[in-house]
């Protein structure tokens, strides 16, 4: 069966036994003399602390934790959109919460790879405005389909409840598969060595896919409707914050974001829904092309696209994603 690996560090194994606590990493007990402070980014794999969007965690139940966050109020490449919060900062914290607590609580030895299958995330755009101070955060997670070889998690899936000042701002969930150094080394072989593709392939003008800066473009035109080839540079200090030998599902989920921005430039898409799928890794030294398809309304008023990946003819990923209303009706936009 075919997988495929959202961003992961290779680190050195170490043990973190489960339930076991990372010294002051959990939320302290009493709240009027709690230091906010970000989790380790090992646990998230992350290697720069500013990408960092968790800052505590608790069980609550044998499947169920309770998790703290924050949300910087400006960010290099999730920018606000419209003076609300970028909805792929809830799918970015989503992901985070799947590798913190499979090494927190469930026991996954750093240096294991995980392997996501899927992603998704619902935010409520009204209750996710960009106030004075950073958004904080509060995550309850509910664990299922836990899986377990002997004593070592193999995968599960959860779902995440976000809540800011008291209020459900947002939901998500994820389902993944985790393996060993060793078993990665093998499926992975020779590809563990690929570089990108150089040069890059022309990228769209930012504009078209509501983006400021032409680095931050992850399309490239074709001379096909509808179609463009993916064109991320792993030197890219967000989209690819450490070195992997894939494309990250993240920047796959960018492109997916990029390619129904791109389908008409002067219409706001701002993807209050998303729900991705992969299918196998996306490798940086093939091309991949990217397809979008404008799904008919709901009857809610809510504009749908289905994105799907093509690489060497097979699936790699697909993703459909949804925007609320139309520009001037009060529906933040998103070009940034």
């Amino acid at each position: 069966m075919s997988v495929v690996t959202l961003p992961r560090d290779i680190m050195q194994p170490t043990a973190v036994p489960a339930r076991r606590a990372i010294p002051g990493s959990r939320r302290p007990a009493a709240e009027g003399n709690r230091l906010t402070s970000t989790v380790p980014r090992e646990l998230v794999h992350r290697a720069a602390v500013a990408e960092v969007f968790l800052t505590g965690w608790s069980r609550t139940a044998d499947n169920r934790f309770a998790l703290t966050g924050q949300w910087p109020r400006a960010h290099s490449y999730f920018t606000p959109v419209s003076r609300h919060y970028d909805p792929l900062l809830t799918a970015e914290t989503v992901r985070q919460v799947g590798t913190l607590l499979a090494h927190a609580e469930f026991g996954v030895p750093l240096g294991a790879q995980f392997l996501m299958w899927g992603l998704h995330h619902s935010v409520r755009p009204g209750r996710a405005a960009v106030g004075a101070a950073p958004a904080d955060l509060e995550l309850d997670v509910i664990c299922s389909d836990i899986r377990r070889r002997g004593s070592r998690l193999v995968g599960m899936r959860y779902e995440v409840t976000f809540y800011s000042g008291g209020q459900v701002i947002a939901s998500g969930g994820a389902a993944f598969d985790c393996t060993s150094p060793e078993v990665y080394r093998r499926v992975r072989g020779e590809r563990r060595t690929a570089t990108a593709l150089r040069p890059l392939p022309a990228a769209l003008a930012p504009a078209v896919v509501g983006r400021f800066l032409e680095s931050d473009v992850v399309l490239s035109p074709t001379a096909e409707p509808l179609r463009w080839q993916l064109c991320a540079d792993d030197q890219h200090p967000i989209l690819f914050d450490h070195p992997v030998d894939h494309v990250p599902g993240m920047v796959l989920i960018e492109a997916a974001r990029q390619a129904a921005q791109a389908i008409d430039p002067a219409e706001p898409f701002l993807p209050v829904r998303m729900k991705s799928e992969f299918h196998r890794y996306c490798e940086l030294d093939r091309p991949c092309w990217i397809d979008a398809e404008p799904l008919a309304p709901n009857g809610s008023g809510e504009r749908a696209v289905r994105v799907t990946g093509l690489q060497d003819g097979a699936l790699v990923f697909s993703c459909v994603l949804g925007a609320p209303g139309t520009p001037g009706t009060g529906t933040p936009g998103s070009t940034r």
